[in-house]
């Protein structure tokens, strides 16, 4: 009997060619993949209405069948209705005791924060806290000590703000799309107003600002992939650097930032300081996933950010329960076949 291996997205459009790939060489190894929207299963017979990859044409049907056994959850939630309903129906998809996902997730950046500032990388964290006015986000501004604001969920670098105060001003930058924006409140209250608009509706958390830039001071960071084998062994999958704009404030690829292989920045240092920092990420991706998992549920990937200083401090900057592989096979393109494998071979080990 074949396994049932289901892809979970809040839009058919969205990873088109990650999503084809996986269920290309899903017959392969004896599994029936499918794709759907978690709204799109009827309550009632708990039959879902999506798409059945026929591998004879490498097509998808619309079809309706059964809720697969194994679930891979890529749904990238915002804040509108569809989004929460979605949450909703995977929150109670993963009490099924029938269901098995590949990774069950984590929780928002400050839970995170609150569940490792005890653990063994607590050296590694920038302290946080909930924002919970702009009063106290502009009492707390001192001069020549700028602050980071970001959003307590999301990803892809949106909705991060740099805080700074010269003199009586309050000077705010952003990086949106591939333009960086910035904003100078002359005074304190019309500061404090705008900050009190943005947490309206959106939860933030606010940290001490890092110059994590190059020598020509951009943004830069170590965006990492991890995952499981099939045997269910973390591994380091692709290791690369990520450079954004010219005075820009986030490195991310989706704010116009650039991919390169962490070798060539390597070489670039000391022999001193390429041994520190190769021991100091090796120390952090060893324990990080054994943490997060003796803290949270199970989890098959992890994509890591890792911000480093002037003087070779390194800071946990994100950890992202799905991460893409544009960092992974932009550096590396024969990771193509292992990347689109993983999910599969994962999935069979989880019904042994």
């Amino acid at each position: 009997m074949m396994l049932s291996f289901g892809l979970l997205t809040l839009h058919t459009n969205n990873e088109k060619t990650y999503f084809r790939e996986i269920a290309k060489r899903a017959h392969l190894l004896d599994i029936e993949c499918f794709r759907f929207i978690p709204s799109n299963i009827n309550p009632n017979s708990e039959k879902v209405h999506g798409d059945k990859f026929n591998p004879h044409t490498n097509e998808w049907m619309q079809s309706e069948f059964s809720i697969p056994k194994i679930l891979y959850d890529r749904c990238f939630y915002g804040d509108d209705t569809h989004s929460k309903q979605c949450k909703a129906i995977v929150k109670w998809l993963k009490t099924r005791n029938d269901l098995l996902f590949l990774g069950y997730g984590l929780p928002n950046k400050l839970d995170l924060y609150n569940s490792l500032v005890n653990s063994k990388l607590s050296p590694y964290l920038l302290p946080s806290k909930h924002v919970t006015s702009g009063e106290s986000i502009v009492q707390q501004l001192i001069p020549h000590k700028p602050v980071m604001i970001k959003p307590i969920s999301g990803s892809q670098g949106r909705g991060i703000y740099y805080l700074e105060k010269k003199n009586n001003e309050i000077i705010v930058k952003t990086d949106k799309q591939k333009n960086s924006i910035t904003r100078t409140f002359p005074y304190e209250d019309k500061a404090i107003a705008w900050i009190n608009y943005l947490i309206k509706d959106r939860s933030y958390l606010v940290q001490e600002y890092k110059e994590l830039t190059n020598e020509s001071n951009q943004p830069f960071d170590i965006r990492i992939l991890l995952q499981k084998d099939e045997f269910g062994n973390w591994h380091e999958i692709a290791k690369g650097i990520r450079t954004g704009k010219l005075n820009g404030i986030v490195s991310n690829v989706s704010a116009g930032g650039t991919i390169s292989p962490i070798e060539t920045w390597l070489d670039s240092l000391s022999v001193t300081g390429k041994d520190y920092l190769g021991q100091e990420l090796s120390d952090i991706l060893n324990s990080l996933p054994i943490i997060l998992e003796q803290n949270f549920p199970p989890l098959f990937e992890l994509g890591v950010d890792l911000g480093v200083s002037k003087d070779h401090s390194i800071w946990i900057l994100d950890i992202n329960s799905k991460p893409g592989r544009k960092v992974a096979l932009t550096i590396n393109p024969f990771l193509e076949e292992k990347l689109f494998t993983a999910p599969l071979l994962y999935g069979k080990t989880l019904v042994k």
